[in-house]
């Protein structure tokens, strides 16, 4: 096994990247497209090896471009990944790094050196379209859904944003155009209220305990999924049970905003048409744009016209959704003459979950389907089903097309990377974990990052190399609860024990043969490896 890699502060922008660009022939910026989805695993794409499941749009950036095998979000979890992403950090650093609720503080500092604010620095207009789940105002004022929303996006570093607050099975369902609530009427304010059930730590002591919830509405009138279950399209778990809002019961209670509620159905139609005018605008500057979809959170409610076409359930159905909307950014960027010189990510916060929350027979109705190509666990987990990612990368005008790439590399590289691609110096003094590895992404080099860190509702894991290594934690009974349900699934996995694991990634990539006792040097040089990782860099010396 290598000797420690040695870690260093930052990675700055290298010659290499605007040097290289200029030989190619390449002297305007790129504009940059970051689809991101939700939920999304290997497997659920036709160019991961899908075959129920028909992804031609995605399948077409992967064939113009480079298709990666080892890339990785930084956690189980939306909040963290999202996070580590725009940030350069990872969010285990950040107290109470969790999955937020509406009621959360913004988790970004407001002017912090994130992604999109470096690449606004050096010319660029910014947006992020869709789903935010980053927390909303500050701890002392709190958030005033009829008033001015902030700090959110705009002051993150993004000129411009549409976002779907939270997720769309937590309230408020509105939309929020910039600090405002979209088409919100004032004489209709709203209020929410979010009661213990709603948590993760209730689901963690009382799961399966239908109906022990809070049934009356704690703000308003409004039935909730306990007190009108008749309203139902399907049901849903207690923590799922709050207000019944286009016949689906979301987490936590809301009163008002009536002419400001969405509709799930026409989501993906609302963010593609945002996404293309963003896109479309009249400007000198190259845009960076954060598409942020909802495919595959639940609930999954896909527009009528794709119900059905999938033959695995609500969630192939969104699958094909998320697919079309990739096929409308490619063909708006054709018609507007800018995909040559469009850089095109394509990636997900996590990886797949069947039940999370409403029996909307995706258990059911998989048809075998495999979300995770032949990986273990899922969402929340520690295994690598939760964290390693359907990575695509495309730009007609540098990257060859048809490249597979083993590269190791992690979302959290991206500020890094992108900062060298277009001359940027990350801060003095100011710590990231963000690497640059713009080679391996533009698919010129098959060397990546050394070492990717996981987080999850079970710890810490460590990818490096061939070795997989997942700390000794208190373990999330819920989380697997909720993959070990339901007959024929595909995603049953037995929890973790309060144990180290090491897993040979080459030779076991499923992660079923622990080899913490037969490899005991191995094992301590990546603990010894994590833990430095760990404390090598505190919350207060990256805020100094």
């Amino acid at each position: 096994m290598n000797k420690l890699p040695i870690l260093l502060p930052s990675c700055f922008a290298l010659l290499y990247g605007c040097n290289h660009a200029e030989k190619a022939g390449v002297v305007q910026k790129p504009n940059i497209l970051l689809i991101y989805a939700d939920d999304v695993g290997l497997g659920d794409l036709g160019c991961y090896g899908a075959k129920l499941i028909q992804t031609p749009n995605l399948d077409a950036i992967a064939e113009n471009g480079v298709r990666f095998t080892n890339a990785y979000a930084s956690s189980a979890m939306s909040t963290p990944s999202r996070y580590s992403m725009l940030t350069g950090i990872y969010a285990f650093r950040l107290p109470g790094s969790g999955i937020l609720s509406a009621e959360d503080p913004m988790c970004i500092e407001p002017g912090s050196f994130t992604l999109p604010e470096m690449l606004r620095q050096n010319g660029y207009r910014t947006a992020v379209i869709g789903k935010w789940h980053l927390g909303l105002g500050d701890k002392v004022a709190g958030i005033d859904w009829n008033g001015d929303v902030k700090p959110g996006p705009l002051e993150a570093g993004f000129d411009e944003s549409f976002l779907l607050p939270v997720t769309n099975d937590r309230v408020p369902t509105v939309y929020l155009e910039g600090h405002r609530v979209y088409k919100l009427d004032p004489e209709d304010s709203i209020f929410i209220k979010y009661p213990q059930e709603a948590h993760h730590d209730f689901q963690e002591r009382r799961f399966g305990n239908y109906g022990a919830g809070q049934s009356d509405a704690l703000v308003g009138n409004l039935p909730t999924g306990l007190s009108h279950p008749g309203l139902l399209r399907y049901g849903a778990d207690t923590q799922h049970s709050g207000t019944i809002i286009n016949g689906i019961s979301r987490i936590g209670h809301m009163s008002g905003g009536k002419s400001a509620c969405w509709d799930d159905e026409t989501m993906a139609d609302m963010f593609a048409g945002r996404a293309k005018d963003f896109m479309e605008m009249d400007s000198d500057k190259p845009f960076f744009l954060l598409l942020a979809l909802h495919q595959n959170h639940v609930p999954r409610i896909p527009n009528p016209r794709f119900v059905g076409t999938s033959g695995c359930g609500l969630r192939g159905d969104a699958v094909h959704e998320l697919d079309w909307i990739a096929g409308q950014m490619l063909e708006a960027l054709k018609e507007l003459g800018k995909l040559e010189n469009t850089i095109i990510v394509f990636s997900s916060d996590n990886g797949p979950v069947f039940f999370d929350g409403y029996h909307d027979g995706t258990l059911e109705n998989h048809n075998g389907h495999d979300p995770n190509a032949g990986l273990q666990g899922g969402k929340y987990i520690a295994y690598e089903g939760a964290t390693r990612m359907p990575t695509l990368i495309q730009w007609p005008a540098r990257i060859t097309k048809g490249k597979v790439s083993d590269a190791l590399i992690g979302q959290v590289d991206f500020l890094a990377s992108f900062a060298a691609l277009v001359g940027a110096k990350l801060p003095d003094g100011k710590f990231f974990d963000s690497r640059n590895v713009l080679p391996a992404l533009l698919g010129e080099s098959d060397t990546g990052n050394e070492y990717v860190v996981q987080q999850s509702s079970d710890g810490l894991g460590l990818r490096y190399g061939k070795w997989k290594y997942i700390e000794a934690s208190e373990r999330s009974v819920w989380a697997y609860n909720r993959h070990n349900l339901g007959e024929m699934n595909k995603m049953h996995k037995e929890a973790l024990e309060n144990i180290e694991y090491l897993f040979d990634l080459d030779a076991d990539p499923r992660e079923e043969h622990n080899l913490a006792v037969e490899k005991p040097e191995e094992l301590k040089e990546m603990a010894e490896m994590l833990g430095k990782i760990k404390t090598e860099y505190t919350v207060e010396k990256w805020h100094e």
